[in-house]
């Protein structure tokens, strides 16, 4: 009699074991197809869209993941702005990014658009260690000035302003020195000097900080 109570406890264990195993894999499965989903719904993308190719790629949806988390630490700062602008650039951005099915490398170009967006607000909204301001005299001219800023942003970034102008910009792979590449705008330092271009087709302006 005795055995016969022992084997059913036994069983009842063993049972319960196994459902309790059943029950953590269930659990775990879940919470790695959270781990490598993007922050947007992948039940609602077309498939073929660029959309699609984000919740294909874990590397893609941890960049969409990453920017999710930095934009939402980005509108707390901008909760003052005037006019917000935040929200509507980001659906510019999205956009754009989703214009990546144009281009012959995509997920190179999805790739750069998710960095490249990271690296803007954690530098425009100073979410990472900076380094200045630092200010530029260029052509020798006290009052022509540019005042550079450097971030240590997922790309490179530094934030330079000349009188009303901002300027973006990320470093770029140079030979000597080190070279930052904007819109319409390049600042190369080397040796205590820079040499920066501003604006479309502009001359090339020497230029030294200050102590």
């Amino acid at each position: 009699m005795r055995k016969k109570i022992h084997k059913n406890i036994r069983f009842r264990l063993i049972q319960t074991g196994l459902q309790m195993t059943g029950f953590c894999l269930s659990v775990l499965h879940t919470d790695l197809a959270i781990a490598t989903e993007p922050a947007f719904n992948c039940k609602k993308v077309a498939e073929g869209s660029i959309e699609a190719l984000v919740c294909h790629d874990a590397e893609l949806a941890a960049l969409d993941r990453q920017l999710a988390t930095v934009f939402k630490q980005a509108a707390k700062l901008a909760s003052n702005e005037h006019p917000p602008v935040l929200k509507a650039e980001q659906r510019g951005w999205i956009k754009g990014r989703n214009d990546c099915w144009k281009s012959p490398d995509n997920r190179q170009c999805v790739k750069d658009a998710y960095l490249q967006r990271i690296s803007e607000l954690q530098a425009r909204y100073q979410l990472v260690v900076g380094t200045g301001p630092i200010v530029f005299v260029c052509n020798a001219n006290p009052a022509d000035q540019v005042t550079v800023s450097f971030f240590q942003s997922e790309l490179p970034t530094l934030i330079a302003e000349r009188g009303d102008s901002v300027s973006l910009m990320y470093q770029q792979p140079s030979a000597s020195g080190t070279r930052y590449q904007g819109r319409n705008e390049t600042f190369w330092e080397h040796q205590g000097e820079a040499m920066i271009t501003w604006g479309f087709d502009a001359p090339e302006m020497h230029c030294r900080h200050t102590d």
